[in-house]
């Protein structure tokens, strides 16, 4: 397992890199007067034109920022595919087989498939793809398959066999992920065929081909007409590189952009505003991640659960999410949420709010409220507690506020710390934390992910869940489920974990997470990928 195997920094760090990668926008400079020397009108080549706040970076199939997840999925594909609910699905692979005892996966390749380049895509180079990836497996030690491969051979031109060290289930999930197992051609590969130090050419097999790059201002990718798949409608996707949220959003209303997609690229209020003029068309997809609250129960005042469910039963989650997000984000009863694989059939404790229930709780864990006084005490010490958040994100800030409010009503004192996004995932990491703001990383990564993450030590959650009776047996069924063959089983153990995970209170769901949409009328078929980091254009069309 993952968590398992490792427990040192080269882990930690990876995965510190992984969720900066997948929240972080950061800051470019970009020239809007600048567009890109097509050498014909945009209405005769059917763009589509997208805001996004950085640029799309190198375009490398095998590495992490600057390349954005959803430009490098419009180039480069992925042996499986994930859909909707969790279905896997046949991508480049047409069919797989895995072994009885878990570890070994045979993959029939499509037969086809070209690179952009008219090179041919096949066994071979889906091993020097593999190759170059294992090379550099201190890059990709959060990915958990990567670290358990034994060896990958070429049966024939189109069959592939992966052999692993011991089973891991998620195995196929994890080959949906955009990266890094996405396929480059053959001419794309440097001459030491070492793709950490960057690609010759962008070239998949994807429905794209990246056509104009000007750095921090756009990308132009057009349509791969020999494509293997469903074509694209439009002939190309412009790319419009706007760091700042309210000029992305002038731009729109300008009509020189199409669509503004995302997590975080468009703030809630303007998200909000553009909704409410009729004058655009805008979508919000299934939930993506759950915002939660993580509780260290190695803090004394958080280590009795009954303080725990107190103050879960002590704030008003559906007022306060439905406030502070004007419906945006959906109220979550559970820590992930059904959509994802081996969640739906998972009982937990429903917790409604209740105030008196909070109090008489805290009165049963001996904090008591004195005379004259609004800090409950026990042992001469204060009923005090600190939440972090993210100073950057204003829901973060309103929420950690209202739970403020909230639970002085109930005799607990909630300090506020704001932090730099960088500085909160590094306390977290160091255990440094009372309470803490977390949202899981969603499809296609959970909910493996997720338990591998709270499993490993040294990254809060174990540190979480330590006052937990049954912690050595969770832990103990963390291992056992990625290595259960036997469907029936997993979800017994994944029922088993999630269930008692939530039910002890150090992880409290607080609201679903999703991607928001705004689109000019001209824009139509829009639909959010399953797979939370993959581009939305398989199907859309401009008029």
């Amino acid at each position: 397992m993952l968590c398992a195997i490792n427990k040192s920094g080269v882990f930690l760090t990876s995965l510190f890199i992984l969720l900066l990668s997948t929240v972080l926008f950061g800051c470019t400079k970009a020239n809007e007067e600048t567009t890109p020397a097509t050498g014909e009108s945009e209405e005769v080549q059917n763009i589509l034109t997208m805001a996004w706040p950085r640029d799309v970076g190198e375009m490398n199939p095998h590495v992490y920022n600057p390349t954005q997840l959803f430009a490098q999925s419009m180039v480069y594909e992925p042996l499986v595919s994930y859909q909707s609910g969790g279905e896997l699905k046949p991508h480049l692979a047409e069919a797989w087989d895995v072994s009885e005892d878990g570890k070994v996966y045979t993959f029939q390749l499509r037969k086809d498939v070209k690179f952009s380049d008219g090179s041919d895509f096949n066994a071979e180079i889906v091993k020097k793809n593999f190759d170059t990836i294992m090379n550099n497996l201190q890059l990709h030690s959060w990915l958990g398959f990567l670290s358990k491969i034994e060896r990958t051979d070429v049966k024939d031109e189109n069959t592939f066999q992966i052999t692993l060290t011991e089973p891991y289930y998620p195995t196929i999930q994890e080959l949906a992920v955009v990266r890094p197992v996405r396929f480059l051609a053959e001419a794309g590969f440097p001459k030491d065929s070492d793709t950490s130090k960057g690609v010759e050419q962008a070239i998949g097999t994807g429905p794209w081909i990246l056509d104009e790059h000007k750095v921090d201002e756009y990308a132009v990718y057009k349509r791969n007409d020999n494509y293997w798949g469903e074509k694209p409608k439009v002939e190309k996707i412009m790319v419009k590189v706007i760091p700042d949220t309210e000029t992305r959003v002038l731009a729109f209303e300008k009509g020189e952009v199409d669509l503004i997609f995302g997590e975080g690229v468009i703030s809630l209020d303007s998200f909000l505003q553009l909704q409410s003029t009729g004058k655009y068309n805008t979508s919000i997809s299934e939930p993506v991640a759950t915002r939660l609250l993580v509780m260290n129960t190695k803090v004394e005042q958080l280590s009795d659960e009954r303080v725990r469910q107190a103050l879960h039963y002590g704030f008003n989650k559906e007022l306060m999410v439905e406030g502070i997000s004007s419906g945006l984000e959906k109220v979550a009863d559970r820590i992930l949420s059904t959509n994802f694989p081996y969640t739906s059939n998972i009982e937990v404790k429903s917790i409604q709010y209740d105030v008196e229930k909070a109090k008489s709780l805290l009165d049963e864990a001996g904090w008591i409220l004195p005379e004259g006084k609004t800090i409950r005490e026990k042992d001469g010490q204060q009923l005090e507690v600190e939440i972090m958040y993210n100073s950057a994100e204003t829901i973060q800030k309103v929420m950690a506020e209202t739970l403020q409010s909230e639970w002085t009503a109930i005799g607990v004192k909630l300090n506020i710390v704001p932090l730099e996004l960088a500085e909160q995932i590094q306390r977290f990491k160091d255990n440094n934390f009372a309470i803490n703001f977390f949202s899981n990383y969603g499809a296609p990564y959970d909910p493996h992910t997720f338990i591998n993450i709270v499993a490993t030590e040294g990254f809060g959650f174990s540190e979480a869940i330590s006052a937990y009776p049954n912690k050595d047996e969770l832990l103990k069924q963390m291992t056992e489920v990625p290595k259960t063959t036997d469907e029936k089983e997993r979800q017994q153990l994944y029922a088993a974990i999630l269930s008692s995970l939530q039910d002890q209170g150090a992880l409290v769901p607080i609201s679903y997470l999703s991607q928001t949409a705004v689109y000019q009328k001209n824009v139509s078929d829009f639909t959010f990928p399953a797979n939370r980091d993959e581009h939305p254009f398989t199907g859309i069309s401009i008029k």
